[in-house]
C-alpha cells in the first residue's frame, strides 16, 4: 500500500465481538444538497422543512441512501480498500433530522460479527445512530481482507 493509504487490518488480528472502528459523520443541509445533486433525489422533504412536516415528518431529513453511503464509507475507511467490501446491506428504521442551523450526527461503530480464516473475510455488524437513536438495522458489511 502507498503511504497516502491505510493498511488493510489482519485478519488474524481480528475476534468475534472486537470493535473495529468508531465515526462520526456530521450531516448539515449543505451536505444533503451535495448528495440530491449526485444521486438527482431533489424530493423537498430533504431540502425543504414546510414540505417535510406535511407529509408528517418533524422537519428535513437525510436521504436513507446518503445514511446508507456514510455507514459504507466507515467500513470502506476502516477496511483500507473499498474493493474489499464484497456485500454490504441494510434495513433503514429511523430517518435522521437534520436541524437548521446546525447539523445532525451520524454515529457508526463496526464490530466484527464473524470471522472466516479459511475465506479471508470479516462480516462487519454495524450499529448506525443518529441522536442516541438507531437509524440503520441489520447493517453488516462482508469485507475480504489480504
Amino acid at each position: 500500500m502507498s503511504e497516502n493509504q491505510p493498511e488493510q487490518p489482519v485478519l488474524t488480528d481480528i475476534e468475534v465481538g472486537q470493535e473495529l472502528f468508531r465515526r462520526t459523520f456530521p450531516v448539515d443541509r449543505a451536505l444533503l444538497v451535495r448528495y440530491a445533486g449526485a444521486s438527482g433525489d431533489f424530493n423537498p422533504i430533504h431540502y425543504n422543512d414546510r414540505v417535510a412536516r406535511e407529509v408528517g415528518l418533524p422537519g428535513v431529513i437525510a436521504h436513507g441512501m446518503a445514511t446508507m453511503g456514510l455507514a459504507a464509507a466507515a467500513v470502506e475507511d476502516w477496511a483500507g480498500d473499498p474493493g474489499a467490501v464484497v456485500d454490504y446491506g441494510v434495513r433503514f428504521t429511523r430517518p435522521v433530522e437534520v436541524p437548521d442551523p446546525g447539523e445532525a450526527e451520524v454515529v457508526v461503530v463496526g464490530k466484527a460479527g464473524a470471522v472466516d480464516l479459511a475465506a479471508s473475510s470479516v462480516r462487519v455488524d454495524l450499529t448506525v445512530t443518529s441522536g442516541g437513536t438507531s437509524v440503520l438495522a441489520k447493517a453488516q458489511a462482508l469485507v475480504q481482507l489480504r
